[in-house]
């Protein structure tokens, strides 16, 4: 509108004049205001008023001229949410722009979609200054171990400068907590996974018809291993269960007992722990439990297992097509139930998922980054949000009143599987916060690789020795392992 005025001006100027001679030769005068008393006739102020219109309009053209369009404040980010070219975030973002954005002038940019190990390591680089590193986003996508590697971490907002009390007492208390270091609130979170069982049910249902199985014995760990032992002896030798994070069955399980899993330097391994390896040793050297390095989703995909424990996440990367080694293809059910917990011990869950950091910049930037965080944590986008990906809402309000109703309109009956699942757990179990350590990721990667080897020999001995050896193993094994994790 600025332009046309601006190019308006001279057709503007053309009929002021026009208006003016008009009435110079109505009035037979310049146009003025008499200052006598009676004023002007009645013809002669409509004639006034029209100049005094067409002048205005003139005055605001000109100001219109002088002025240039204020140019929006933009903020980038790089997320993991999806594709470049089909992620819903970006969707998102490019809604946001479109209105609230625009509105207020603001605009957001998506620099990179990526993901987090690869954002983890650009993040790094660009804090620490390394040649050729990118400059830092605006917003950036991360865990808490990103934080704690920052050669300085204050280089972050604190989120609680900018949310109230009340906005932040919106979200799940447990989600903010992971987003906490060193005492302030750096991590954002927009959505959250958890741990999941999965379920090829119609193998199953092959083998509860023949066994007497029950799938209800899969939510706890002790029916879990049993129905794992139960099944390698009635399929000839066949896996029934893949855990994708050994590291995190043990270390929620031993909380769940109420002991803790670790110590200033390292693991405990105290009681709650035996209690944990007892089963799932049984059903490890008895060839129920997958000791590979993939990914659950791959095992079930070949029929190599019908059970697993993962991500919410990995919903993605599900089939509900099966091809077996002799290139045989079966369509299946995969259903979602909330993980296992140990009887007697408390319902716990691992929250998984990053959130987004904030960089101090100018007051400018970092306001509109609020605003876009504020407007994608609002609860019923958040779960318009989420449910496209298989994670879960941030707020109470999202999961307690937007969720259900989301879970209606999901055509796919395996997400709709897995946000049933979701609901249960937000009412009977409490997600669980990992500890923020610096040594936690070296404790977790020795922990997987070096159970998976001792079980493995400890499998390739049971073979060779037994169903008679099958005790004594279990018991040497877990003590083959500390001493081993120990060096």
């Amino acid at each position: 509108m600025l332009i046309a005025a601006c190019n308006m001006s001279e057709g503007l100027l053309s009929l002021m004049a026009a208006a003016q001679e008009f009435l110079k030769n109505r009035t037979g005068d310049e146009i003025s205001v008499p200052l006598e008393r009676g004023g002007v006739s009645m013809k002669k102020r409509r004639y006034l008023l029209l100049a005094l219109a067409l002048s205005l309009i003139l005055a605001l053209s000109f100001t219109a001229c002088g002025e240039k369009k204020a140019e929006p404040t933009t903020v980038t980010i790089w997320h993991v949410y999806g594709g470049e070219v089909t992620s819903p975030l970006n969707v998102l973002v490019e809604e946001f722009n479109r209105t609230v954005g625009q509105e207020q002038g603001i605009r957001v940019r998506v620099d990179s979609v990526s993901n987090t190990n690869t954002i983890h390591e650009s993040v790094l680089a660009a804090a620490y200054g390394d040649p050729g590193a990118s400059e830092l986003p605006d917003l950036f996508i991360s865990y808490p171990k990103t934080v704690l590697a920052l050669p300085d971490d204050s280089i972050l907002v604190d989120y609680r400068d900018y949310f109230s009390d009340e906005e932040l007492d919106a979200f799940l208390p447990e989600f903010l907590e992971e987003g906490t270091v060193n005492g302030r609130l750096t991590v954002l979170p927009i959505a959250k996974s958890t741990e999941i069982l999965y379920v090829n049910k119609t193998a199953f249902d092959r083998f509860a018809a023949a066994t007497g199985a029950k799938i209800e014995d899969l939510s706890t760990w002790e029916g879990l291993y049993n129905l794992a032992q139960q099944y390698t002896k009635w399929s000839d030798g066949k896996c029934f269960f893949v855990h994708d994070y050994h590291f995190n069955y043990f270390q929620v399980g031993v909380e769940s007992k109420g002991e803790d899993f670790f110590t200033e330097t390292g693991l405990a391994f105290g009681p709650a722990f035996t209690y944990a390896w007892e089963p799932y040793a049984r059903a490890a050297l008895t060839g129920g439990l997958w000791l590979g390095s993939s990914y659950a989703t791959e095992p079930l995909r070949t029929g190599d297992a019908i059970v697993s424990v993962a991500s919410s996440a990995s919903v993605l990367y599900y089939s509900n097509v099966v091809t077996y080694p002799d290139n045989s293809t079966e369509q299946v059910e995969i259903i979602s139930l909330p993980c296992p917990t140990f009887e007697g011990g408390e319902k716990l869950v691992m929250q998984r998922g990053a959130g987004l950091c904030t960089v101090k910049s100018t007051p400018e930037r970092e306001k509109a980054c609020m605003t876009f965080l504020k407007w994608l944590t609002e609860p019923e986008r958040n779960v318009d949000f989420v449910t496209a990906l298989g994670y879960m809402p941030v707020t109470k309000e999202g999961f307690d009143d937007y969720l259900p109703a989301a879970i209606e309109t999901l055509n796919d009956p395996m997400y709709a599987s897995l946000y049933e699942a979701f609901l249960s757990m937000r009412q009977d179990y409490t997600f669980y916060t990992p500890p923020q350590r610096e040594d936690y990721l070296d404790l977790e990667t020795r922990f997987e690789k070096g159970v998976r080897l001792r079980l493995t020999a400890g499998q390739a001995q049971y073979q060779e020795q037994g169903e008679e050896a099958l005790d004594a193993l279990v018991h040497s094994t877990l003590e083959e392992f500390e001493r081993s994790y120990g060096k």
